[in-house]
């Protein structure tokens, strides 16, 4: 395909003429992570108490905009953790894009609570808070100060806005909806580290959100997740949670609830910490490598590259591009064309209920996530792609 061939010399162009293949997006270490990891082994501080469990809580916190931060094993767990926290219980209903890693789903699944997925927006790629209150309006009814599904009688306990690929949320917007229809606002702020709304730090725009530090993302702890917040309160009883509830006794084993044992290892916290301290840089040179694509993709027809709306600053994790809708036919064989060019490219994920488990959940219109579903893909977005020297294009 014309298109196809055209966006491989393209891509080359940025990223340079290596043959062989071009990752979607690899970790990277080139700080002191050898050195913290070997402090971890030389000391024996490698489970999860140690001082770089306590380093990694603070600094994340303050690079979400948050006073509290509590690290766990992984994204999935500190999502869970923060919709109890939240206060979503068994049966509770919870508003959340259809379009979306099923982490965010299976989390809430996780409670014994129901996903409700809602449509996305065009410029943010995330939950659309337009048509989310325009389906509010039709299925849900205020009682009490809460909010209720009309149809299933089931409480609809919190919302959560995805900031994919991390580009954040119309947060605004959003707020205005649920000050109409009270829920609770986790964020799934999985992979929106560095990025900023209106200058405000994703993680913090709601009451509680969930961060990921899982291989692929921008700052990596192998494994891992953080739970952020402004509430001291709900921050307490994460810890706690995450801590099998454990009371604090100088030897006895006491616990008050089922608690779960997601507390992130020293080890992990440690890689954590030498990573923070490249994130400044790499938050750059993702900056570089999207003003590259940028002048590459001029004078492209039949593909956009995904950009977010003014007023947002994404820390550009994965770079999107949006194909016209006369190539959605063709997409898959777009796909092939630049993998096999050893381009790997990927699709956006699979709508939640196109999946066997969640195909029966409650839903809105979902028109704009299946028009975005059939026409996004990822390209290559490693941090070091953006290193100058390599962005000439």
């Amino acid at each position: 395909m014309d298109i196809a061939k055209d966006l491989v010399r393209r891509i080359r162009l940025v990223v340079g003429s290596d043959e062989g293949l071009i990752p979607l997006h690899v970790p990277e270490f080139h700080g002191r992570e050898r050195e913290l990891l070997l402090d971890c082994i030389d000391t024996g501080w490698v489970s999860s108490v140690g001082s770089y469990v306590d380093a990694f809580e603070t600094q994340i916190a303050q690079l979400s905009g948050c006073t509290h931060g509590v690290v766990v094993v992984n994204g999935t767990a500190a999502l869970q953790i923060a919709l109890i926290v939240a206060g979503v219980g068994k049966g509770d209903e919870v508003i959340m894009p259809a379009l979306t890693f099923v982490a965010t789903a299976n989390a809430t699944s996780h409670l014994g609570a129901v996903s409700h997925f809602v449509d996305s927006a065009y410029d943010t790629l995330g939950l659309c808070p337009v048509r989310l209150r325009a389906h509010l309006e039709r299925v849900a009814v205020r009682r009490d100060g809460q909010t209720f599904n009309r149809k299933t009688g089931q409480r609809i306990a919190a919302v959560v806005p995805m900031h994919v690929f991390g580009c954040p949320v119309d947060m605004d917007a959003l707020g205005a909806v649920v000050a109409d229809w009270p829920m609770a606002v986790v964020e799934d702020a999985a992979e929106s580290l560095g990025s900023t709304y209106k200058g405000r730090q994703c993680g913090s725009l709601g009451n509680v959100a969930a961060v990921s530090f899982n291989g692929n993302k921008i700052v990596t702890t192998g494994g891992g997740g953080a739970i952020v917040s402004n509430d001291a309160a709900l921050a307490r009883r994460a810890k706690h949670l995450t801590t099998t509830a454990k009371l604090p006794h100088r030897w006895a084993f006491l616990h008050d609830e089922v608690g779960y044992n997601y507390r992130m290892p020293n080890l992990n916290a440690a890689l954590g910490v030498a990573q923070l301290e490249q994130l400044d840089t790499r938050l750059e040179q993702k900056r570089n490598l999207f003003a590259a694509y940028a002048r590459a993709f001029r004078g492209l027809n039949g593909v956009e590259l995904f950009t977010a709306p003014q007023g947002s600053a994404p820390n550009n994790w994965l770079v999107t591009l949006v194909l016209d809708r006369c190539h959605v036919a063709a997409r898959d064989q777009i796909l092939t064309v630049l993998n096999d060019a050893g381009i790997m490219t990927r699709p956006i994920w699979t709508l939640m209920h196109r999946l066997p488990m969640y195909r029966d959940n409650p839903r809105a219109d979902l028109a704009q996530a299946e028009d975005l579903e059939a026409r996004v893909l990822n390209i290559p977005s490693s941090a070091y792609l953006g290193t100058r020297g390599r962005v000439a294009a």
